[in-house]
């Protein structure tokens, strides 16, 4: 996992608490973009791994206008809607910095607890918003035509031509045509799209802005990002009432010399993911320049032309190579946010820090090793970002941020934090994950605002009791450090939710815990617990509960209490039979009994009523435990055995679990799936590999959701003719097998298109060699070894089925004979198996100079490149 990948992971959960203080600020017209508190909330954006693009002012919104218009009376239909306030809409982008899949830093996912707060979204209230995010998803309308007189919405609509023959009939000024093929305005009618405010053409594979771009002089937004464009065309310079200009995600390697200085009235532009190297200095023409992004290009020095942007309150240079700054920096007077994370730099030039407006500054992955004590002066600072530096200590002066919410200092060389640090009255956040602390500073103690608190992968051995004192605590995580005895300071807190001790030395719970009843998620796991503490079971209220890697045998019946508990973790524990206990959680959705001793199911378990997920790999059962086959909710069973005895067979009842979408049933011993395994309509995903496998039963090709299939390591000889028929399958391995038909160079590409192909030539070329053996074997053989071979294939009676027997020669008999038998058979063996039962009989007849030529025919077709 790379550093940018976990700074990402944690500086999510950073800002997240900090999103729900600034919901319901209101606008002031005509800014659209928020100020003071709603600049913290434009951190989401780069925790989120979301740059700033595609922000549009409010009522040209997509969704907005589509559902709020539907509402509107018909007297106002033909009203222009009133520009009341403007906004910008993120949508959703790819991510910059994707979060780490074993992170597990929050109870549920941000989207589920918190909604997206966007970046410079200027909304009325937060009630408004979830009214029209509902109404969308209610109507959910199929039209290409908005509701809405002014907006047309045309994305993912697979056109490769301008829309002209519609902006003829419908006079449009919001005009989206994301994800589609258009490479050009030809044919439009120059009076049809004059009148457009805002054109997004998002990802159609734009090499270049069509020339007609500058005949859009009432063009306010204009959205190309996610294309192919090379440079900045200079027909835009023509766009004198261009505002917001989105060029994110293209191949843009030079900014136009005139550095778009006609651009008069542009208020953002966004540039990020390009790969820019210089800045022109004719940049500070644009006067009114109020959000820049440039992130992850690949400018070298911070270019001193963004120093004399006046308006600039947001700059986002994360991601570039940049080594030191400015001291022309100071010049910024109305910057509120900056980003300069996963750069160079190694020091900060002082000017930085007459920055007196600096609401958000983020420095995380530099080489930084120091901070000046003038950070004194950023008196209204409430993010900083300091993670994955060279600090070894924090200036004493931070005090002073006397408005700072969130101080991220994770991946550093800390020892201590500044003893005054209580002062910090406001502060909510505060992550210390990963440096050399030895102890919680006793400050911290005293900060009463205090919601978030991580200090994982230190050197800490105790908690202060104090502690308890910080009541607004809402998670704490204390992972990785060297703690013997449980905090019980903790048990104090009221709305703690959130607990995560993982990777200590506690071996046991006090009493004190069954008081946290409001606790959601709590995390044991890796210490050295021997019991399952009768206290965590009066938390009623918990959803998650981790108490792997321990030493715990038992669970006390008194576990039926916990009617709330969702997902449950004992891997790598010491139990030698399944609790019965366990299957009276009737809530119970997730199961984790890995790596233990375990030989037999109760049958009890069919009481788990809800259960979608069960992991017993690696345990030490002899059969497969057919208790498991009751539970019909199931989704994803694991019973592979790295460790532990190897199961030899699948009982048929597996089939009962209509619902299973996962089985890995990988590194046992099993010689065959089971013939009714195609009952299993649900499976999507099947892991296979390393057993004794030497067939797929001909039910596997009714698997038609099944996606991934691994076989690999079996004992594999050919495949079913018909896998083709599995057209969902997106993933395959058949390595390590002794396959023959295909042959293992033919599936080492693991593309199911080859291996369907060569089956399909090799099904035709066998169908010709059966019927080149059966002629040889009818022209050649005599009377008596036919009527013998007749009786040992179970071939058509040449008496009863055959009239005419006097009048058709031998041959022509046996011939009609062998093609009957072959249809006879032809949906339960394949040709190859057909030849293979011809040849046994010839044999057993004594037939030997047929099969002298049939062995002739056999090494010349060998002979002959497949």
């Amino acid at each position: 996992m790379s550093k940018e990948e976990d700074t990402s992971a944690e500086l999510e959960d950073i800002i997240s608490p900090l999103r729900k203080d600034s919901r319901s600020q209101s606008a002031e017209e005509p800014q659209f973009i928020n100020k003071t508190s709603d600049s913290l909330n434009e951190a989401s954006h780069y925790l989120k791994g979301k740059p700033f693009d595609q922000i549009y002012e409010t009522h040209p919104t997509k969704n907005t206008l589509e559902s709020s218009s539907s509402s509107r009376s018909k007297s106002n239909r033909n009203e222009e809607p009133k520009e009341n306030f403007e906004l910008a809409q993120t949508t959703s982008d790819a991510n910059l910095l994707s979060k780490p899949t074993t992170s597990q830093s929050s109870l549920l996912p941000i989207s589920e607890t918190i909604s997206d707060y966007q970046v410079f979204v200027n909304f009325q209230s937060h009630e408004k918003v979830e009214k029209v995010s509902s109404q969308v998803s209610k109507e959910n309308q199929p039209s290409d035509l908005s509701s809405d007189n002014f907006t047309l919405n045309l994305e993912a609509k697979g056109l490769q031509e301008f829309p002209k023959d519609i902006l003829k009939i419908k006079y449009v000024k919001y005009l989206y045509l994301d994800k589609n093929q258009i490479k050009t305005f030809q044919g439009a009618d120059p009076g049809d799209i004059r009148g457009l405010e805002i054109l997004s053409m998002q990802e159609n594979g734009l090499s270049s802005l069509p020339p007609e771009i500058q005949l859009l002089h009432n063009l306010r937004i204009l959205n190309v990002s996610h294309n192919q464009i090379s440079q900045i065309p200079k027909e835009i310079s023509q766009l004198g009432n261009l505002r917001q200009l989105f060029l994110n995600n293209n191949y843009i390697e030079n900014f136009p010399s005139s550095g778009l200085k006609n651009l008069k009235n542009l208020e953002i532009l966004s540039l990020g993911k390009n790969k820019l190297r210089h800045i022109p200095d004719t940049l500070p023409s644009l006067k009114n320049m109020r959000v820049l992004n440039l992130e992850y290009n690949q400018l070298t020095i911070f270019p001193k032309a963004l120093c004399f942007l006046p308006k600039l309150i947001s700059l986002n240079l994360t991601g570039n190579l940049i080594g030191s700054l400015p001291k022309e920096i100071r010049e910024l007077k109305n910057l509120e946010k900056l980003l300069l994370a996963h750069n160079k730099l190694t020091f900060l030039a002082v000017e930085i820090f007459q920055l007196l407006k600096i609401k958000e500054l983020q420095l995380a992955d530099n080489k930084l090793e120091d901070i000046s004590h003038k950070i004194e002066n950023f008196r209204e600072l409430r993010i900083l970002i300091l993670d994955n530096n060279l600090l070894k200590n924090i200036p004493e002066k931070i005090f002073c941020c006397v408005m700072l919410e969130c101080l991220s200092l994770n991946d550093n060389q800390l020892t201590e934090l500044p003893k005054n640090i209580y002062k910090l009255k406001n502060l909510k956040t505060l992550h210390v994950n990963r440096n050399n602390m030895v102890k919680i500073t006793e400050g911290i103690i005293h900060l009463n605002n205090l919601c978030s608190l991580e200090f994982s992968g230190n050197v800490i051995t105790h908690v202060p009791i104090e502690i308890k004192n910080c009541r607004k605590i809402t998670k704490v995580e204390l992972n990785y450090n060297k703690i013997t005895y449980f905090p019980v300071g903790l048990c104090a807190l009221e709305s703690l939710y959130y607990l995560s001790f993982n990777g200590n030395s506690i071996s046991e719970i006090p009493v004190d815990i069954s008081f946290s009843k409001q606790l959601l998620r709590l995390e044991f796991n890796e210490n050295k617990l021997l019991t399952f503490s009768e206290y965590l079971c009066s938390l009623i209220n918990l959803n998650y509960l981790d108490l792997g890697k321990n030493k715990i045998g038992k669970i006390p019946s008194s576990v039926s209490n916990m009617v709330s508990l969702r997902v449950l973790i004992l891997c790598y524990n010491t139990f030698e039979t399944f609790p019965r206990e366990l299957c009276t959680l009737k809530n119970l959705r997730v199961l984790d009994l890995s790596e233990n001793q375990l030989q037999k199911i109760p049958s009890e378990i069919c009481d788990l009523e809800r259960i979608q997920k069960l992991n017993l790999s690696s345990n030490q059962f002899v059969y497969f435990p057919i208790e498991l086959c009751q539970l019909q909710s199931l989704e994803e069973l694991n019973i592979s055995k790295i460790n532990g005895k190897k199961l030899t067979r699948l009982p048929d009842e597996l089939c009962n679990m209509t619902q299973l979408k996962k089985l890995d049933i990988s590194n046992n011993a099993i010689r065959e799936i089971p013939k009714n395994i195609g009952e299993l309509r649900s499976l999507v995903s099947l892991y296979a590999n390393n057993n004794q496998i030497s067939s797929l039963p001909p039910s596997f090709l009714s698997l038609k959701d099944l996606k991934q299939l691994n076989m690999k390591g079996n004992n594999l000889t050919d495949l079913p003719s018909a896998i083709c028929s599995l057209f969902s399958l997106e993933e395959i391995n058949f390595d390590d097998n002794p396959l023959l038909r295909p042959p293992m160079e033919i599936c080492k590409g693991k593309q199911l298109h080859t291996i369907a192909s060569y089956l399909q030539r090799a099904d035709e070329r066998d169908e010709k060699i059966l019927e080149k053996t059966f002629k040889i074997v009818a022209n050649n053989i005599t009377e008596t070894n036919f009527e013998f071979l007749r009786q040992k294939l179970n071939l058509v009676n040449s008496e009863t089925d055959i009239p005419t027997k006097s009048t058709i020669s031998l041959n022509e008999r046996a011939y009609q004979a062998f093609v009957k038998w072959k249809t006879e058979n032809n949906l339960s063996l394949t040709t190859a198996a057909l030849r293979d039962q011809l040849v046994r009989g010839l044999n057993m007849i004594g037939a030997y100079d047929i099969m002298d030529k049939i062995t002739a025919l056999n090494l010349f077709t060998r002979a002959i490149k497949f």
